[in-house]
């Protein structure tokens, strides 16, 4: 049979990362393209007590249907948590529970843009979220990242340019894949050229528990007055990704046409990762529990620099700092075939990275950089890894 797809998805081609992935699953291979929390990050026991005494006490709750909306006691912990904690949250706001930031951002795209509407997303950016606007029929708009985040000229060029465009799409905290931080300066920019131009802003935070070095910077969401910032949250990089749990804060009105799509979704996120979301705010220090995480990170990324700057630097690949998150964005000079750098790790070094262009919002720029992870290899792993990187860049950097 031939088969005739939607025009939205006829075009969709597998993530560069998940092809990189399949290499990945070669035992001779060292990943360093993963995007996963450490193994030890899982507070595994914890869980586990939690499930066993909810599927005992409370089986019923866990095991049937429920509101679309969420698990009220887990709606109300995370309100009042994410208002006393970060001021996010007024009195137009809402929360709904996702299964995963992705659903999120799948969201808002479909209650916001019609086929052909503009989004505008930084470059490079997530590719799954860049997946799902394509799903939807959006055009994607790139604006270039800085040091300290979107270029704010760039951006209302891009606003000027594109009267359609339905909102701004920001991974504000070391940013997936570049692991920058946008500064306090630009956020408060990007919102009131937002204001300007009457759109909205999705402000993507899988990352913002995760800083281990410099001073926390306020949300775009706490800033917000008027209802313009969605802002999405979620537990995959603090708790476990997979039990499948986020949570969008935004104004009433949005999230009641979100909610309305996500009972055409999926009817609800499973209850059982809901409560165990909310027992474990409930019953465990989750403020000692991100600090431990923060530790952890902190030291795999120390790891991970230091042997960028011995392996890597001498050959003439620099990389961008962060302060927090799971990443490192490197650069190879011009000149270096960067597809090809990648492949070659891959297949004739047994080292898995994620090339740049797989963040691009047109894949066949021309593009120069490539992602390491820290978090998922172990230390061993990270040293094997890179000093492998730095073997073949030896090779091919003249």
């Amino acid at each position: 049979m031939e088969y005739k797809f939607a025009e939205t998805v006829k075009n969709l081609n597998p993530s560069a990362i998940r092809e990189i992935l399949k290499y990945a699953a070669d035992p001779e291979v060292v990943s360093l393209s993963a995007g996963n929390p450490a193994p030890e990050a899982f507070p595994i026991s914890d869980i586990a007590e939690i499930s066993a005494r909810i599927l005992k006490e409370r089986p019923i709750d866990v095991l049937q249907y429920s509101t679309t909306e969420g698990y009220a006691p887990l709606r109300t912990h995370l309100t009042d948590y994410m208002k006393n904690k970060h001021n996010i949250g007024r009195g137009f706001d809402n929360i709904l529970i996702t299964a995963g930031a992705q659903q999120i951002v799948e969201l808002a795209a479909k209650v916001l843009c019609n086929r052909g509407d503009v989004v505008i997303c930084e470059a490079p950016s997530f590719i799954g979220s860049l997946n799902s606007f394509r799903s939807l029929g959006g055009k994607l708009v790139g604006v270039p990242i800085e040091s300290d985040g979107m270029d704010m000229t760039a951006l209302e060029n891009a606003l000027k340019a594109n009267a359609n465009a339905k909102f701004i799409y920001t991974i504000p905290n070391f940013q997936n894949p570049s692991g920058i931080t946008m500064s306090l300066e630009k956020r408060r920019i990007l919102y009131e050229i937002a204001r300007k131009y009457d759109v909205v802003i999705v402000e993507d935070n899988p990352y913002g528990d995760l800083r281990f070095e410099g001073e926390h910077v306020p949300a775009i969401k706490s800033m917000d007055e008027d209802g313009r910032v969605i802002y999405a949250g979620s537990f995959s990089k603090v708790l476990a990704p997979g039990i499948r749990v986020g949570y969008a804060i935004a104004a009433t009105p949005l999230l009641a046409k979100m909610i309305v799509c996500k009972q055409g979704e999926d009817v609800h996120t499973a209850m059982w990762s809901q409560i165990i979301c909310e027992q474990y705010l409930a019953s465990v220090d989750f403020e000692a529990h991100l600090a431990e995480l923060r530790d952890l990170y902190r030291k795999k990324a120390q790891l991970m620099i230091s042997l960028i700057e011995e392996h890597l630097v001498p050959t003439g690949i620099t990389y961008a700092h962060t302060q927090g998150g799971l990443f490192v964005w490197c650069r190879l000079p011009d000149g270096v075939d960067m597809p090809s750098f990648c492949k070659r790790a891959v297949i004739d070094y047994k080292v898995a990275i994620v090339p740049g262009n797989a963040f691009l919002i047109n894949e066949s720029d021309p593009c120069q950089n490539f992602r390491l992870n820290f978090s998922t290899p172990t230390d061993e792993a990270m040293k094997i890894g890179v000093a492998r990187l730095g073997q073949l860049a030896r090779e091919v950097i003249k």
